[in-house]
């Protein structure tokens, strides 16, 4: 349970619960049911003028700058501007609607300008700069460290006019990164394609014509239709027999952003581009690329260009060896067309059926939803002595969230779990990891609440929803960034759960998706949905020697996309307007990008890097984290299993617990003894010569 400082703002009506300073719910959950639209303007508007009260009473005081009444005072500071923001952001991701939206048009700008100018402060940098470390605890110098790398990073050493056009820049390219987001939003939920009759459902197995009906039923339409939901599309795209209908599914998935009209990303990819590149220079920076860079583990873009490049030579030869499969297989079926890509999964599965036997229906029967979880909680359990319990009585903000109490051995809370797992109209695409309340101590004892986001295809009512292996992957994959969070064990705000660097943020999920693979993990929890048999040995022993099956594809379109990112923020295109398709093309036969292989998210509809700068010539981040957490998993193999309690020890002390208390080498070095080469990731893959 919560024990945080006042966070309410008594100034707003009594109606509005975020007047209250703790909400009387369960565990302190937001009460969602009482939150309504009309709520968030006033309370955005009492909490950013609460916060800019806090910070110039931290300013303008005439005491001498220490770290208590400077940095700590900051880490005390806007707890009713954290609160509003974390549910308002939250719902606008996951559960979003018009009045939402228009909101979200209107308070990102402000919180933009808000930010700047704090940062841009003076007389806070100078008191910042000013406080002497000398005597400070190692977690206060990492705070006051940190501050002093997000003012600079954010002009507090610029001229007058040129921390004016910053704050210009912030707050444009808030609205920009919202547009494209509402954007992708409108075209992801406004294209559906029926299916009328058994011609159309031709080759779509049980499982996935349920999924198309329910997903018929919730938009209010008779029949069954594909949308863009990537649980939904990705099993068309591998099943349907019905060539024209996969070619226009695949048309629609991969032309998001990029339709003509309202909704149309293309000037504002040009525009982002634009002030990326301008804000750089004024920072003092070659490109945006270097500017985002330089404070991550690979610290340079030459670092992060060279692990691609790697990586993309052997990918490539083995997409190569792949097509050529493919296309032998469409002949053989007396076929004269060249594989395109609306073609490869179709016809990859083909090939996976003939050469592993295996069946993908027939997989996603021993891979229910329900036991998929509890395969997730299972392994928490062994690995750190979680345990997970279900609320019922508790806020919701869709009847499909559910929630448990995680706790310790001794019973004690380490935090609340919410679990949104079904895609629907009025979410965005995607999984993703947040936050409702993070873990801290210095405002008492705070205990997170965590949130993972999906977008499973959801099974019609008394049946059960049913994963691919991918689909189980990206579960884990989201629930250890899920206990990053949780796990965190840290005093200050600053440093807390997954607020570490860019390229460090994905050890802990992808590290956690190894557990899935294990015979012993699969072997409890891979249970058929409706027997309850386990899996049997045979299909587990084809699923496992089939892990490395498409990687060339897979690793392609990946990179690809990375490159194509890294490129982008490298240029300093705009001054003339930047052709957006003309540059991803270039750029992609610069590297001979497959013809038959598509980037697995296109400029237009790149949320990672255009939604906000969070990922921004950072997506290469993914396999970056991928060799530390290839060569993270083998402690465990070292030390002769998979559940080995020093090494999980070690892992929660140093990665999962520390939040940003450590540079990241220093804290992966603290866990493994060395830095990590590049071999176990190939081996991983499937790329070692």
């Amino acid at each position: 349970m919560s024990d945080a400082a006042d966070a309410g703002l008594p100034g707003l009506p009594q109606a509005n619960p975020f007047r209250e300073a703790q909400w009387s719910t369960p565990h302190g959950l937001p009460p969602f049911e009482r939150i309504r639209p009309e709520h968030y303007r006033p309370a955005f508007e009492a909490a950013l003028a609460a916060h800019d009260s806090e910070i110039r009473a931290i300013a303008n005081q005439a005491a001498p700058a220490t770290f208590g009444n400077t940095v700590e005072a900051m880490e005390r500071a806007g707890l009713a501007l954290e609160r509003v923001a974390g549910v308002f952001y939250n719902l606008t991701g996951s559960h979003t609607n018009p009045d939402l939206q228009a909101i979200e048009r209107e308070i990102g700008p402000k919180l933009a300008r808000h930010g700047s100018a704090i940062y841009l402060n003076p007389e806070l940098w100078a008191r910042i700069s000013a406080i002497d470390a000398g005597g400070l605890g190692a977690e206060e110098r990492r705070v006051l460290d940190r501050y002093r790398i997000r003012f600079r990073r954010s002009g507090a050493d610029l001229a007058p006019a040129d921390k004016a056009r910053i704050a210009e820049i912030a707050a444009r390219m808030s609205e920009l990164g919202t547009t494209f987001s509402q954007n992708l939003l409108a075209d992801e939920s406004s294209f559906t394609l029926p299916l009328q009759g058994e011609e159309d459902l031709a080759g779509l197995p049980p499982f996935l014509r349920a999924a198309a009906e329910s997903a018929a039923k919730e938009r209010g339409l008779d029949g069954h239709v594909i949308t863009l939901s990537r649980s939904l599309i990705e099993p068309f795209l591998v099943c349907s027999t019905r060539r024209d209908l996969r070619e226009r599914a695949y048309a629609a998935w991969t032309r998001r952003g990029e339709n003509g009209g309202a909704t149309d990303n293309r000037a504002i990819i040009a525009e982002i581009i634009r002030l990326r590149a301008e804000r750089a220079r004024l920072l003092g920076f070659e490109s945006f690329a270097h500017f985002a860079l330089d404070d991550t583990m690979a610290a340079s873009p030459d670092a992060a260009t060279g692990l691609l490049r790697d990586v993309w030579t052997p990918a490539r030869a083995r997409a190569a060896e792949e097509r050529d499969r493919l296309q032998a297989t469409i002949q053989a079926e007396g076929h004269n067309f060249a594989l395109q890509a609306h073609d490869w999964r179709h016809y990859a599965e083909k090939v996976r059926r003939a050469e592993h036997d295996l069946d993908e229906s027939e997989i996603k029967a021993y891979l229910p939803l329900e036991r998929m979880i509890q395969a997730a909680f299972d392994t928490a359990s062994r690995l750190f002595g979680l345990t997970f319990t279900e609320l019922s009585d508790v806020p919701r903000y869709h009847p499909d969230v559910r929630v448990w109490r995680v706790g310790n051995p001794d019973g004690s809370e380490v935090g609340l779990f919410l679990g949104d797992y079904f895609a629907r109209a009025s979410k965005r695409s995607g999984a993703w990891m947040s936050a409702f309340r993070s873990q801290e101590r210095l405002n008492g004892t705070v205990t997170p609440i965590i949130v993972n986001v999906m977008n499973f295809a959801k099974a019609p009512e008394g049946e059960a929803t049913l994963l691919s292996f991918d689909d189980a992957r990206t579960l884990f994959h989201e629930f250890g960034h899920a206990l990053h969070g949780l796990l965190s064990d840290v005093t200050y705000p600053l440093l807390s759960g997954t607020a570490v660097s860019r390229d460090f943020v994905e050890l802990p999920s992808q590290l956690y998706e190894h557990w899935l693979e294990q015979p012993e993990v699969l072997r409890t929890h891979a249970r058929h949905h409706r027997t309850g048999e386990p899996m049997p040995d045979a299909l587990l022993r084809k699923l496992l020697a089939a892990r490395t099956f498409n990687q060339g594809f897979a690793t392609v379109e990946y990179t690809s996309s990375a490159i194509v990112d890294m490129t982008l923020h490298l240029s300093a295109e705009g001054e003339g307007g930047l052709d957006v398709p003309a540059f991803e093309a270039e750029a992609l036969r610069r590297i001979s990008m497959p013809a038959e292989i598509s980037m697995r998210h296109r400029t237009p509809h790149f949320a990672h890097i255009f939604s906000g700068d969070g990922y921004a010539a950072g997506y290469y981040s993914y396999l970056w984290s991928e060799v530390l957490d290839a060569d993270a998993f083998d402690a465990f193999r070292e030390a002769g299993d998979i559940f080995d309690p020093e090494t999980a020890k070690r892992l929660r002390t140093f990665v999962y617990g520390a939040g940003n208390l450590r540079d990241p080498r220093e804290a992966y070095t603290a866990f493994r003894g060395r830095m990590p080469s590049i071999d176990p990731l190939l081996n991983k893959r499937g790329l070692a010569a």
